[in-house]
């Protein structure tokens, strides 16, 4: 056997001269060996320098069979795929994922390009923007918009020293924010000039002109109520009332804020809700900045080639079937565009809030950076809407939900009321610039409160991730396609009809 030394030898020593005596002297060979091995490590004796020690199973309990380790090859376990597992690298199977997509999505292009051939065309772009060369009605409505903000700003500057009473500038402010909707929609209606596409850049920008305002408005008027308090707690206690907390630390107090340049900065800064000291970042990276640059720029064209070569014939495809009620051919042409919308929709979402917002945000060295978070793990539809748009949740949730909530109501009244604004907005983006009233969008934004309730009662962990998927992939084409039918048949056919 060998003398391994220490107390394990000594051991293996006093063992080993019990089979000398039972099998008579010092016969029997390797066999012998052998035998005396597994009978040492049976009784309790030292294993073999090249097996460790006996292997307990997941109960704690020592190998029933058999102390050697190669003697046994099976345990307690469960499949890879089963869910006690705990396994959760998939890494491969997402690659795979990916590859698959990657395949089956060109093949669908080069069956686009042999089909219909090349349909990019960059010149066709700008008509959309424009109908006459020298007319810009949807850049004019851009411009007047600052006329907005100096009515906004003029009122609190007056709000701030007394000159007006919290009732005359509310009413102010009302009038100002209820314009801010109307004139753009009405200039989108009425005038032939403006493309639809020129309307609906227009009218976002005046939906978040009326946004900022709005926080700008609340934030002075708490600011206001906070001096009032600390101006009443100081007289009482006898004390002046200053700002010299502020003063050193650097920060801006009330009133101080109220300047044009503050005002603009918040304006062209990529939030909706206001502050009178924002997080800065310490300096431009313009490394970081000719990035997004770049992404902008090149996800831009995707985009429009995209929707060029890839959409637009699915859409005109859809019109026959549409027409002449045929569901199975109407359920085929909505999975056909599926694909391409969903994918457009993606990139929109990089190109939007991350590219362009991360850009304007190291312009103006904006330090808030958190544009989205990952609701792309949304295993429940409320998850997601308050995850995907970061900058619009925190408004809803700063100036609406909690508002309501402070005056009494519901947290389910005040969730019905956060989706019925979004709603609305949606619907005004929609139809206006399209000059019809098919409230697709309004109701698509309304189905999600009862879509949240059935994914959060009946689906949980990855089948509530695949049911929000699901009803991104599925409903955004639905509605793509309902407003093009209208559109078509109210622009088109009926022409067509009267002639």
């Amino acid at each position: 056997m060998g003398d391994r030394g220490g107390a394990g030898g000594s051991r293996r020593r006093r063992t080993g001269s019990r089979p000398s005596s039972q099998g008579g002297g010092g016969g029997g060979g390797p066999a012998a060996a052998a035998e005396e091995e597994v009978r040492d490590v049976g009784a309790g004796g030292d294993a073999p320098a090249s097996a460790p020690a006996p292997e307990k199973d997941k109960d704690g309990e020592a190998d029933a069979d058999c102390g050697h380790r190669d003697l046994r090859c099976h345990r307690l376990q469960d499949s890879l795929f089963s869910s006690d597992s705990g396994f959760s690298n998939y890494r491969g199977i997402l690659n795979w994922c990916v590859v698959m997509l990657i395949l089956s999505n060109a093949r669908l292009f080069l069956e686009n390009l042999i089909k219909y051939g090349i349909l990019v065309d960059p010149i066709q772009v700008v008509s959309l923007f424009l109908k006459d060369p020298y007319s810009w009605p949807a850049l004019c409505l851009v411009i007047a918009a600052n006329a907005f903000a100096v009515a906004a700003f003029q009122v609190e500057k007056r709000l701030a020293v007394g000159a007006l009473t919290e009732q005359a500038g509310l009413l102010l402010h009302t009038a100002n924010l209820a314009t801010i909707l109307c004139l753009p929609a009405a200039v989108a209606f009425l005038l032939e000039s403006i493309t639809p596409v020129g309307s609906v850049l227009a009218l976002a920008v005046y939906t978040i002109l009326f946004l900022k305002l709005f926080s700008y408005r609340d934030v002075n008027l708490w600011c206001r109520e906070h001096r009032a308090r600390a101006k009443a707690k100081a007289a009482s206690t006898g004390k002046k009332a200053n700002g010299a907390a502020a003063q050193r630390t650097g920060a801006v107090s009330y009133p101080d804020n109220l300047t044009y340049r503050d005002l603009y900065y918040f304006l062209f800064a990529p939030t909706l809700c206001y502050e009178l000291n924002f997080p800065r970042s310490p300096r431009i990276r313009k490394r970081f900045l000719l990035r997004r640059l770049f992404e902008m720029l090149f996800f831009t064209q995707l985009q429009v080639g995209l929707i060029q070569q890839w959409m637009v014939p699915t859409i005109q495809n859809s019109m026959k079937p549409f027409k002449d009620m045929d569901y199975s051919r109407i359920i085929e042409r909505l999975l056909k565009l599926a694909v391409p919308n969903h994918l457009i929709w993606l990139i929109f979402f990089y190109w939007l809030f991350h590219s362009c917002l991360n850009a304007l945000a190291e312009l103006m060295q904006f330090g808030d950076r958190e544009f989205y978070r990952d609701w792309w793990n949304s295993e429940s539809v409320t998850y997601f809407w308050q995850n995907w748009n970061i900058p619009v949740h925190k408004w809803c949730l700063r100036h609406f939900y909690k508002p309501m909530l402070r005056r009494g109501y519901s947290k389910w009244v005040a969730s019905t009321g956060v989706f019925l604004a979004s709603a609305f907005f949606h619907e005004y983006l929609v139809s206006i610039p399209l000059r019809m009233f098919r409230p697709w969008a309004f109701t698509g934004m309304m189905a999600q409160i009862p879509l949240a309730w059935i994914v959060s009662r009946f689906f949980r962990g990855n089948y509530g991730n695949a049911a929000v998927w699901l009803s991104l992939i599925i409903g955004q084409p639905v509605a793509v396609l309902m407003y093009v039918h209208d559109y078509y048949v109210l622009h088109h056919e009926a022409p067509v009809a009267g002639a």
